[in-house]
């Protein structure tokens, strides 16, 4: 996309960009060395609609209190949702804080679904959607 318009960045292996003949503007960018990779094609106006095979992905912060994560997760089980993905990261803000990056089947905008978000987003710290898709588009 970036080849085609002409107007951005990526980030990318050396052989994408012999690929698509772009020019490398730093190299070694990671901040550890054993750092690992994960690439998202993410749209700022593009919703998808339900398909009834979807997932979606969200990320949440959750209160530094002991059972603030399971009061996260509960919905999810209660409403029998699978979640395919649950992944921590510190915030590197407070000793402690943890964001946790979380995939799950189904749709953004089902009534089900939505009812979960809302439960999460008054027992966590914040809540974002990151949005919903067809399940095959994550398996590339």
């Amino acid at each position: 996309m970036v080849a085609e318009r002409g107007d951005g960045v990526a980030i990318g292996s050396e052989l994408s960009a012999e690929l698509y003949n772009l020019k490398i503007l730093q190299r070694n960018i990671q901040d550890t060395s054993n750092n690992i990779t994960r690439f998202w094609v993410l749209s700022n106006n593009e919703k998808t609609e339900i398909t009834g095979n979807d997932k979606t992905s969200i990320v949440v912060g959750v209160h530094d209190k002991p059972g603030s994560l399971f009061s996260i997760l509960e919905p999810f089980y209660k409403a029998k949702i699978n979640l395919t993905k649950i992944e921590s990261r510190r915030t590197k803000r407070i000793y402690g804080e943890y964001n946790f990056f979380i995939d799950f089947e189904g749709h953004q905008e089902e009534r089900k679904i939505e009812k979960i978000l809302r439960i999460i987003e008054k027992k966590s710290s914040f809540l974002k959607v990151l949005g919903s898709y067809p399940k095959g588009l994550m398996n590339i």
